[in-house]
């Protein structure tokens, strides 16, 4: 990242300096420590999920397991379109209230979310069961299968967990959020292990896959439940009560606008499987869906940092330490996106024989797409921590601006590239949709930092 205007008016915010420094930097030390425990989750999460994607390919063969992905990514997708991302509202306005002490406040608030939450689930589980069967012979699902699909998709009920999702990252319970992200993984894995031993087909698998969605949901509403009991926040708690939104000001559209941001953001994760699916065919996107496993895995350290940085933004913000936040996002992408470069080079040496030992030489034909899908995540490991500055500063609209562009961008190069080139476009357009967003929200960033961080004239 372009270095940011130092401080001028916040000596205090200034970490030792050089690389010792920068590993003894309190705030430094606890975002790597909380994303550590998902960290540490994920990545039994990244092998079990590896795991149960090869066992899937291997026991269903490329065209068929190009179905069950198709059908996995179609609820993801309408799962993330139809939550609202009520979390970063839990942790926007329960952190000053859970600051202040005001427990009204935060139960008002979380009565505010549930709500919607529950909404969203049926809402979505309706909506994924009518698409399923419209949108069906577009993706190329068998008819036999289409009624299994329409009640695999009934998942999404389970995938709306936002608030609990929230309070856990609120008080720092990132290691229940780690062995949550695993249970599903797992089961998937297990299950799917269990179906192919059994010589079990299609069906079975995604009866497997059902399962595992539906017992991480679950856990996770019971583990946020759980733990907002333990510290006495559900103290005379009341499911009614007025005025849910009082004293919250903005709320309806910071809900709205984020929720809109992230539904812009399966533009380049789960739509562009279902895109490739469409107009390639299932066994494109079976091939399509290794390499995007790959790329996100690289990626997903990165990832695991944006949930643990929202709340320490949201407490410096609060408290008006600039200085202290430009520091952090700095130090924190670099470290990152330095480790993302170097595994960029890894993928390259390596990637071919791994796709061979892990899925099997059928799927080896991934490996030149896989290239620029983990180029494509390298570049958003960079960009990590400026979405979350914008958003927990009160600049989700900008935020919001740069996803409709970026969209807008990456969408018809996507579909003119699979067109061209085949499965090769995807990774180009991926490559470029990155390239953009992280030019995009750097600027916005460096302006509020300079407004921010230079000294007033005399």
């Amino acid at each position: 990242m372009p270095k940011i205007p130092p401080n001028a008016s916040d000596s205090r915010a200034d970490a030792p300096n050089g690389p010792r420094g920068w590993f003894s930097d309190r705030l430094l030390r606890r975002l790597f420590g909380n994303a550590s425990w998902l960290l540490g989750g994920k990545s039994l999460n990244a092998v079990f999920g590896l795991a149960a994607l090869a066992i899937g390919a291997r026991a269903l063969g490329v065209e068929t397991f190009g179905v069950l992905v198709l059908i996995h990514s179609f609820t993801q997708a309408v799962g993330e379109i139809a939550k609202f991302q009520s979390w970063q509202a839990v942790i926007r306005y329960g952190t000053p209230a859970l600051q202040s002490g005001n427990r009204g406040d935060f139960q008002r608030l979380l009565r505010f979310t549930v709500m919607l939450d529950g909404i969203s689930a049926v809402l979505g589980m309706v909506l994924s069961v009518v698409l399923a069967w419209a949108l069906a012979s577009y993706f190329g699902w068998p008819e036999a299968v289409v009624p299994a699909a329409m009640l695999y998709v009934t998942s999404v009920l389970f995938m709306v967990t936002a608030t609990p999702t929230g309070v856990l990252r609120l008080v720092d319970r990132f290691d229940v959020l780690a062995g949550q992200s695993t249970i599903g993984a797992f089961i998937r894995m297990a299950g799917g292990a269990l179906v192919w031993a059994l010589g079990g087909g299609l069906e079975w698998f995604l009866v497997a896959w059902y399962a595992g969605t539906a017992v991480a949901g679950i856990y996770l509403i019971g583990a946020g439940w759980q733990e907002l009991r333990r510290r006495g926040h559900l103290d005379e708690w009341a499911w009614r009560g007025g005025g849910l939104t009082a004293g919250f000001p903005g709320i309806w559209g910071f809900v709205w606008t984020t929720n809109l941001n992230t539904t812009l953001e399966l533009a380049f994760t789960h739509m562009g499987t279902l895109a490739v699916g469409w107009i390639l065919g299932p066994a494109e996107a079976a091939l399509f869906r290794i390499a995007r496993q790959f790329a996100d895995a690289i990626a997903k350290p990165a990832k695991l940092l944006i949930p643990a940085i929202y709340p320490e933004l949201a407490r410096l913000a609060a408290g008006n330490e600039f200085g202290t936040m430009r520091n952090l996002i700095q130090r924190s992408a670099l470290l990152a996106g330095g480790l993302g470069t170097a595994m960029l080079g890894l993928v390259w040496l390596l990637g071919e024989p791994l796709l061979r030992l892990t899925v099997g030489p059928e799927f080896t034909a991934a490996y030149p797409v896989m290239i620029w899908l983990v180029a494509g995540s390298v570049i958003s490991i960079w960009a990590f921590p400026l979405e979350p500055l914008l958003i927990s500063t009160g600049h989700a609209g900008t935020a919001l601006k740069v996803r409709v562009w970026s969209t807008a961008l990456y969408v018809p190069l996507l579909l003119w590239l699979l067109d061209r080139m085949g499965l090769l476009g995807a990774g180009i357009a991926a490559l470029a949709a990155s390239l953009f967003i992280l030019l995009a929200l750097l600027v916005p960033v460096v302006r509020w930092f300079r407004v921010r961080l230079t000294p007033p004239a005399a």
